[in-house]
């Protein structure tokens, strides 16, 4: 063996000299600022439609007719959300909207908790095959759905109501999909410790496992209100009278024919007023859904 080979080895336990230190953390930081960047890029990706989708609402629509390239110059103008506002029917919307999203997302996280729990800590005749029958509904597309309860709730003459927008959406096999791994992931032994104290099985539930679930309750949260908030074909279906409107059904009314009848500006307004309680809705709950991606707990 040359002396150059016998340098350039090292021997068991023997630690790197200062060279190779340095350049391990060089390529660290290397790889540190090329996965930056590339992260940074992703995300100006993503944003760029919100921007522009932003900038255009205000536009002027006379403006927009001719230049939809000019996006952070004058001129500018509140016009289209004076419009939206302007519109008696507006407020009744985007009440019946937060009505029927909080009671979907309410309403699912007390079933899907209950079934999750139930499907991960008891025993029951049947439990694995009806756990992969719940599952098989994600894959049933909703459009072959809409007629089937069209004809229940019309059977029922419910259309028109708020149970009517509420009822069809509640059943979730993704959040029992959700809860149910969730719930497989908390420890058997704080469960047993209070079984063992004669607690019931309910207070268990209640008292101890539920409150560890928040993370993913929130996460399940997030994303039955989202769906509701945006939920455009049953609405259409089942809401008929104008007064019954969720928001996105109202403000898809107020455009007869898409950009022609009022501008791309006011198409734009509509979009960010439809999607701005979303946006509030994330940015307080942001932590609850990280947490629960990264399976750790909110402090």
């Amino acid at each position: 063996m040359s002396t150059v080979a016998m340098k350039s080895s090292s021997k068991p336990g023997q630690e790197p000299s200062p060279e190779i230190r340095a350049r391990g953390a060089l390529a660290g930081r290397l790889g540190d600022y090329v996965m930056l960047a590339a992260v940074v890029l992703l995300a100006l990706v993503w944003i760029a439609p919100l921007v522009w989708v932003f900038a255009l609402s205000f536009k002027p629509n006379a403006f927009l007719e001719q230049h939809t390239d000019v996006l952070f110059s004058p001129p500018f103008t509140l016009q289209n959300y004076t419009n939206i506002l302007g519109t008696s029917a507006v407020g009744g919307w985007l009440i019946n909207s937060v009505i029927v999203s909080l009671g979907q997302t309410f309403l699912t996280l007390v079933i899907a908790s209950l079934a999750g729990y139930g499907f991960a800590r008891t025993e029951f005749p049947g439990k694995r095959y009806l756990y992969v029958i719940c599952l098989a509904g994600l894959a049933v597309p909703e459009q072959a759905l809409v007629i089937p309860l069209h004809s229940i709730f019309a059977s029922l003459d419910w259309h028109n109501t708020y149970g009517a927008l509420i009822l069809p959406r509640l059943a979730s096999p993704f959040g029992v999909f959700l809860m149910t791994q969730y719930f497989k992931a908390v420890p058997v032994d704080i469960e047993e410790a209070a079984l063992l104290d004669n607690a019931s099985r309910f207070k268990v539930f209640w008292r101890i496992v539920l409150p560890l679930s928040i993370p993913a309750q929130a996460t399940l949260a997030i994303f039955t209100f989202l769906s509701a908030w945006n939920d455009y074909l049953w609405p259409l279906v089942s809401a008929s009278k104008p007064e019954m409107y969720t928001l996105t059904i109202g403000l898809a009314s107020t455009q007869g024919n898409f950009a022609q009848s009022e501008g791309i500006g006011y198409l734009m307004a509509q979009a960010v007023f439809a999607g701005l309680p979303i946006f509030v809705l994330y940015l307080f709950f942001q932590k609850y859904i990280v947490a629960a991606v990264a399976g750790t707990t909110v402090r």
